[in-house]
């Protein structure tokens, strides 16, 4: 009902609102990276090519963005950021990908959070769709905002490719920008138009059972500095500054909303021989909470995660995992999903520490962790003796 309200509200507005034209060639434009003015398939356009063109004057909530675009690359990433922070590098970022048209992933948003890329947390229905990206040739593209959603249009402006129902950053205002990440790509007859707000709603999926909500993050390090296998001593964790965050649905911990993203040079993003090699530049931090067990028992920890993580549970290793973009296979993605892997905790009577070590290359940075059921243990004794509750250490 309210994604109703929203579409009637846009299409309303859109009606009679006047839609303001900026040339390619003005100086309301701010041009970076490889971005300049040229003629394309004869019209004057915007060049972009590892680029970006972000209008000096626009801030904009609610509204309405079309343009024409066209690319000859056979392979690219180009689309739309708006309500971008300057300030805080927050943004949405919703792009198009011609290599993968017709494919579930053509289309994708993304949320950029201290200054990184989020595809990786935030990606299927609603962050995904496909759709046909014609090469070589003008097509149409619309992009409808509407408090806490969006729809993306791409040729056909009747359906959407995309309904962004859920916009991620948090961010209600902000400038609006061209973005070509690569892959030579032109835009002409750019449009824009503010449209009345309206109310802000979010469209929130649920919370699953056994999600652990509260968490405590460290400051970020050099992974390279760490040896990342080895858990925290006492006098390290009480040294450090922790800081309280909450799970969002469905049971995300998105680090990137409070630790600057890192960009290293991934070396294994085109040799795939390199994934073991070091990466310079990976940053670390550490997440802890904690278990309260009524009886000493061993408890399955769903976990999905960006990149690497290393699981401890009361002072000790018990899992250590790698899902980078790249890392399992030349075509592997890292999405996460807490269905991706699991560790079995065993837990004692009283309050467990858990603590899990997280890195990020790129994509994305968080991890969700579901507690299932007790296990029953058939074979094997348990083990003598019982660790000491970690507030005694």
């Amino acid at each position: 009902m309210r994604q109703l309200a929203a579409a009637a509200s846009i299409a309303i507005a859109a009606s009679c609102a006047a839609a303001e034209s900026i040339a390619p060639d003005g100086s309301r434009w701010d041009l970076e990276g490889r971005a300049s003015v040229a003629t394309f398939l004869g019209r004057a356009s915007l060049l972009l090519d590892g680029g970006t063109a972000t209008i000096k004057d626009v801030e904009l909530r609610d509204g309405v963005v079309d343009f024409d675009v066209a690319s000859p690359a056979r392979r690219g990433f180009f689309g739309i950021q708006f309500r971008i922070a300057d300030d805080e590098g927050n943004s949405e970022f919703v792009y198009l990908r011609q290599h993968k048209s017709g494919q579930p992933d053509a289309v994708q948003y993304t949320p950029v959070l201290n200054t990184g890329l989020n595809w990786q947390l935030y990606n299927g229905e609603g962050f995904t769709a496909a759709a046909d990206i014609p090469s070589n040739t003008w097509f149409h593209v619309r992009l409808a905002i509407a408090g806490a959603q969006a729809k993306l249009y791409v040729s056909d402006m009747a359906v959407p490719a995309l309904v962004m129902r859920d916009l991620k950053s948090g961010v209600q205002k902000g400038r609006v920008a061209l973005t070509v990440l690569t892959g030579a790509t032109y835009f002409s007859q750019f449009e824009i138009r503010a449209t009345p707000d309206v109310p802000w709603q979010r469209d929130l999926p649920p919370m699953p059972p056994g999600t652990l909500l509260r968490w405590s993050l460290s400051p970020a390090f050099e992974a390279a500095g760490r040896n990342v296998e080895r858990p925290l001593t006492t006098s390290e964790a009480n040294a450090m500054a922790w800081e309280d965050v909450q799970a969002e649905p469905p049971g995300i911990v998105a680090i990137n909303r409070h630790r600057e993203s890192p960009h290293p040079r991934v070396s294994f993003a085109n040799d795939f021989s390199k994934r073991l090699d070091p990466q310079p530049g990976t940053k670390l931090v550490y997440a802890r909470t904690f278990i309260d067990a009524a009886r000493d028992e061993v408890r399955k920890l769903a976990i999905g995660y960006s990149d690497e993580v290393s699981v401890f549970l009361n002072g000790r290793i018990l899992y250590r995992g790698r899902s980078a973009q790249y890392f399992r296979d030349p075509a592997f993605l890292g999405i996460v999903s807490a269905d991706n892997d699991a560790v079995y905790l065993p837990l004692v009577r009283g309050r467990n520490e858990l603590v899990l070590a997280v890195s990020e290359l790129g994509g994305g940075w968080g991890f969700v962790c579901r507690l299932e059921q007790a296990v029953n243990v058939v074979s094997g004794a348990p083990a003598s003796g019982r660790r000491r509750n970690p507030q005694s250490r």
